[in-house]
């Protein structure tokens, strides 16, 4: 076995600095989460804090009911829409690969006519509310998340890594076009399937404005937007505790983490998404690069 050299030591110790780098962040944030505002107060964010708390999980944890509700709302919308874009985006890419196809300059045209204009969140709302009654329901979280960016990055890959003979021969075969994009197409697509699919996951799963503009019922709010109520409901109380009296005050302040609340509010957003991201790296990578380069 040919040993390493010293440039890919360098570059090792390079990488492995600059992982850790950017490691530390996260895991001051969990420290931070588990700190006492009057430690944050104090030290500022430090990776010893003078006091160990659980108060920020404890307000957190309150929600109790309502969180686990709004979990449930944001793992069905993140699934649902993200296997939902997965087969619309990926058929209407086989469709624009296909060069047998007579319509297909034209939905490409009109596809990126989409992608550079946009009639703007006004107008869209008063479609979705007026025309198509999408108030109040998961499918306004659901519905509007196709991207047409990802439409091309699979229309590349297909074109790269299908080739046409192959799709000729299945059509000989008496193959149906469904047919040959079922068992043929989308096996040779999952590389680049997992890696949009998580690009898709990660926008259904941090998105709050769509749900902030539909949604009014507690039983369909998701997670993001519980948390930003959850936030802005500290900040509520301590930007009106001047009409408290003084002992309110001080008891208000020891019982509602405000720093180390914000912290245990992002770990409570960020934590499944960071635990899914090592299982999805390997496609994502190779779904990216797969096809960029020739020969």
């Amino acid at each position: 076995m040919k040993k390493a050299g010293v440039g890919q030591w360098v570059l090792g110790i390079l990488l492995g600095v600059y992982a850790l780098a950017c490691l530390l962040p996260v895991v001051l944030v969990v420290i931070v989460s588990f700190s006492s505002d009057a430690s944050i107060s104090a030290k500022g964010f430090s990776f010893f804090p003078a006091e160990w708390s659980l108060k920020a999980w404890q307000y957190v944890g309150s929600f109790g009911n309502q969180l686990l509700m709004s979990y449930g709302v944001t793992i069905l919308v993140t699934v649902g829409g993200t296997l939902f874009g997965l087969a619309v985006m990926s058929m209407f890419a086989y469709t624009l690969s296909r060069k047998c196809f007579a319509l297909r300059k034209y939905l490409s045209v009109f596809m990126l006519i989409t992608m550079l204009f946009s009639g703007g969140q006004l107008s869209s709302y008063i479609i979705n509310t007026s025309m198509f009654h999408l108030r109040d329901t998961i499918a306004s979280l659901i519905l509007p998340g196709i991207a047409t960016m990802y439409v091309i990055i699979l229309r590349t890959y297909i074109q790269t890594n299908v080739p046409d003979s192959l799709i000729e021969s299945a059509t000989i075969d008496g193959a149906s076009e469904f047919r040959t994009y079922l068992q043929i197409v989308l096996p040779v697509m999952v590389p680049a399937l997992a890696s949009v699919g998580f690009m898709l996951a990660v926008g259904y799963w941090n998105d709050w404005q769509r749900a902030f503009l539909y949604i009014t019922s507690p039983g369909k709010t998701p997670l993001q937007l519980l948390l930003i109520r959850i936030e802005k409901t500290v900040d509520f109380l301590l930007q009106n505790a001047n009409e408290m009296s003084p002992e309110e005050y001080a008891e208000l302040s020891a019982n509602l983490p405000r720093e180390t609340g914000r912290m245990a509010i992002l770990l409570v957003a960020l934590g499944p998404i960071m635990v899914a991201y090592p299982f999805f790296q390997k496609y994502f990578v190779k779904g990216l690069t797969v096809g960029s380069v020739k020969g």
